[in-house]
């Protein structure tokens, strides 16, 4: 089997968890791992510190990290400081990984990131003096990165206080810069003029610093070409299958397959109604097969009378309002033996993956993944 290439749609349900679920989530490692390298060779010798925050964009954080550390990875980064101690757990084969955490050294928990190996991104003036407080009551340097803000005016030390900075170097004394970074905004859009306005404030920013390796650029980012690039990247949802570049066709491999099992078909005649609210109406007599699937497991409520699903390679529409639960679908179109109680049905466009769903529900593919419930039965393709 090729990484991003799942089984076969009929594959026999084997295992006793998957026979009780009504919905079976397949998550392809070895496809993440191609992924990686994938990048990894579009920056050309440029190292790539995966983002697995949020659960590994709600893949598994357990499975995800050591599966990227096998292939290569040595720096990471998460968003919070327990998302950084459950990968530190998942990485003890390689205890030379760096975990960075984006939050930053939160007030009263300085130590517990010294305790668990992780290093802080520095955001403000404040984490700043506060990690350099506690480098000097420990007695050494200690590692952290900092986070510099180009335009996003999210998180990282403003412009002003870059400025305070750079007039007191002696600030970031028991400071041991690892990174300095930033955060492109408009990635996605190649052409949009703020991608080298920020790009050009973060290279100004870098020289009024220590020398420090420096991180620009993101998923979409990597693919502005070698001048975002610096000294690190940080790709995070095209490691998982999300197009980094929306205009053009995806340069990765799918990771996520997702199916629901139909649990019961019925006929309805004309002008009769499906689901909350009745807002699907049949204008005929037709077949409507019921999913147990719905926004308890991530499969958003915006996808109500928008939806699209496959069997047997046939896209089938979702009909109804998507309920905590189920969801309903028209396969008045297909042979009665292709859509009966216990059939698999294809939720993701077996192609495009959560790209595909994430436009029928006005969102995007981060907010898909990330959705994902734990009600699905998971099964983890090995790399």
């Amino acid at each position: 089997m090729r990484p991003g290439e799942p089984a076969a749609p009929d594959a026999p349900i084997g295992d006793r968890g998957a026979r009780r679920a009504s919905a079976l989530l397949t998550i392809d490692l070895a496809a993440i791992q191609e992924n990686y390298r994938r990048l990894c060779a579009h920056l050309q010798g440029v190292p790539a510190a995966p983002v697995v925050k949020a659960d590994a964009y709600g893949l598994g954080t357990v499975q995800v990290g050591p599966a990227l550390a096998r292939a290569g990875a040595r720096i990471f980064l998460v968003a919070t400081i327990d998302e950084g101690i459950a990968l530190r757990r998942a990485l003890t084969a390689w205890p030379d990984a760096k975990i960075l955490v984006l939050v930053g050294p939160l007030p009263g928990a300085e130590t517990e990131l010294r305790e668990h190996g992780l290093l802080p991104v520095l955001n403000s003036l404040d984490d700043v003096d506060r990690w350099g407080r506690l480098a000097a009551r420990e007695g050494f340097a200690l590692d952290a990165a900092l986070q510099l803000d180009s335009g996003m005016s999210r998180l990282g030390l403003a412009p002003a206080e870059l400025e305070l900075l750079a007039d007191d170097p002696g600030r970031l004394e028991g400071i041991a810069l690892t990174c300095v970074m930033s955060h492109l905004a408009c990635a996605e859009e190649a052409d949009n003029p703020m991608n080298r306005r920020q790009r050009d404030a973060f290279a100004a920013a870098r020289k009024r610093l220590p020398g420090a390796p420096g991180s620009l650029a993101n998923s979409s980012g990597i693919f502005l070409g070698p001048d975002y690039h610096f000294d690190l990247a940080r790709p995070g949802a095209a490691l998982y299958g999300v197009n980094p570049t929306p205009d053009k066709p995806n340069p990765m491999v799918q990771v996520v397959r997702l199916q629901g099992k139909i649990l019961q078909v019925r006929r309805i005649d004309a002008r009769q109604s499906v689901g909350y609210g009745a807002t699907h109406r049949a204008q005929a007599a037709m077949r409507v097969a019921t999913v147990g699937v719905g926004y308890a497991d991530g499969y958003l409520r915006s996808l109500s009378n928008r939806g699209t699903a496959f069997i047997d390679g046939q896209r089938i529409a979702v009909i109804g309002r998507v309920s905590m639960d189920l969801i309903t679908l028209d396969v008045t179109s297909l042979p009665e033996h292709a859509a009966r109680p216990g059939t698999l049905v294809e939720l993701f466009d077996p192609e495009r993956g959560p790209d595909a769903l994430a436009e029928q529900a006005g969102t995007i593919g981060y907010e898909i993944l990330t959705a994902l419930g734990r009600r699905y039965h998971r099964t983890y393709l090995a790399d």
